[in-house]
């Protein structure tokens, strides 16, 4: 189905709208935002991509609506596996709790151009070469294997574009800010806060090249392809605030990922088949196999995605993963005085610490060996418990 023009336009523009929005009101004075209002803008968010799908369902039919909804729900649960990444880096650089909404709203809008980029691309790719649909289809399964290796989300070790933004822009050792540059001896030199923006835009690149072959596995149709992706990624900052606590509890979410990602493989080198011009294939006939509809294909998604999340959040050990990496964070953060210069999210910060500690005292002794490097993990949470009573000897004294 052919999108008019205007739709286009209109549509850009309300996009573009809503990041300003974001921008302007939430973003631009640094903050920490509170659970509340990230649940309540990630339910917005949430809300205006499914009435815009309503919309699409309404006006292009249900094949359109459907395509629509396959792509934003998987593009969605590929966006919070990305979130993982970004609190690695987020940790690596020692983002201030405060200033993380720009970097992530940077992210946010780098990933929207260079994913719009790849989406015009691919689409060029397709008319002109129908065998792109076999290049596509085998980098998700390359994709899908490399998400069943073990420990994929490492908190413990640096992506490459984290290395390589470290060891070729050297910068200072302290923010300034939100600046991206400042003054050190009388030179003008690279802050931090530029660094991490660095990582996260080479990182989005990365992504982009997972997650724009998936969708145009569910669909061919490029309005849906950019607004399902545009819409995954709008509320993705208030998000990151909402479950960053919660990201290790989802141990399961990787491989329902990699099941999804084969399937569409899958998917799209049987589509590649029925198309197929490539004269070492069948003479360079089409090849008659059978093709997965677009409703098989939410059905799959949906379900693979329930069965796994629900696996996720009632598993033992992901309980006891989630307490173990919170306890941690919690710690380094807590230790770090530039992460959080509000004494009030301080002692927040600090008090889910001690939770988790009870968490893991109450843990049965199996899986208390994924705590790794215990003799470090402990020091670090006494670490935390001195510091803390200085600062409550302190507090007593000023008072």
């Amino acid at each position: 189905m052919e999108v008019p023009s205007v739709v286009w336009t209109l549509t850009v523009i309300g996009i573009v709208g809503l990041l300003a929005f974001d921008y302007f009101f939430h973003v631009r004075k640094a903050h920490t935002p509170s659970l509340r209002e990230s649940a309540t803008w990630s339910a917005i968010y949430v809300g205006i991509a499914l009435l815009f799908g309503l919309g699409v369902l309404w006006f292009g039919g249900t094949t359109m609506g459907a395509e629509y909804f396959a792509g934003y729900i998987t593009e969605k649960a590929l966006s919070v596996d990305n979130l993982f990444v970004f609190l690695i880096i987020m940790a690596s650089f020692r983002v201030p709790r405060a200033d993380q909404q720009k970097v992530l709203l940077f992210g946010i809008v780098f990933s929207l151009f260079a994913r719009t980029a790849f989406i015009f691309l691919g689409a060029a790719l397709i008319n002109s070469f129908a065998w792109v649909f076999y290049i596509f289809g085998l980098i998700l399964l390359i994709t899908a294997g490399n998400l069943l290796r073990p420990n994929v989300h490492d908190n413990d070790s640096e992506g490459l574009v984290v290395r390589l933004a470290k060891k070729f822009l050297p910068a200072s050792e302290h923010y300034d800010g939100d600046k991206l540059f400042t003054v050190e001896n009388g030179k003008r030199v690279l802050t931090p806060m530029l660094l991490v923006m660095v990582a996260i835009g080479g990182t989005d690149i990365l992504f982009a090249l997972d997650s724009i072959p998936a969708i145009f596995g569910l669909t061919q149709n490029v309005f849906i392809v950019f607004t399902a992706t545009a819409f995954s990624l709008m509320g993705l900052r208030q998000l990151y605030f909402l479950i960053d606590g919660l990201l290790d509890r989802l141990i399961f979410l990787s491989y329902g990922l990699a099941v999804i990602l084969g399937f569409i493989g899958v998917k799209l080198i049987l589509h590649a088949l029925h198309e197929n011009t490539l004269p070492f294939i069948n003479d360079g006939e089409h090849v008659s196999v059978v093709e997965v509809s677009t409703g098989v294909s939410l059905s799959v998604i949906l379900g693979v995605l329930l069965v796994t999340v629900l696996a996720s959040i009632f598993s033992p050990k992901g309980k006891a993963k989630n307490a173990v990496s919170n306890a941690r964070r919690h710690a380094v953060e807590y230790l770090d005085l530039n992460y959080e210069t509000d004494m009030v999210e301080r002692d927040k910060i600090f008090a889910n610490m001690c939770r988790e500690e009870d968490q893991i005292r109450k843990l049965p002794e199996k899986y208390k060996k994924l705590i790794r490097n215990e003799t470090e993990f402990l020091d670090l949470l006494r670490r935390a418990h001195t510091e803390h009573d200085k600062a409550q000897v302190r507090a007593s004294a000023e008072s």
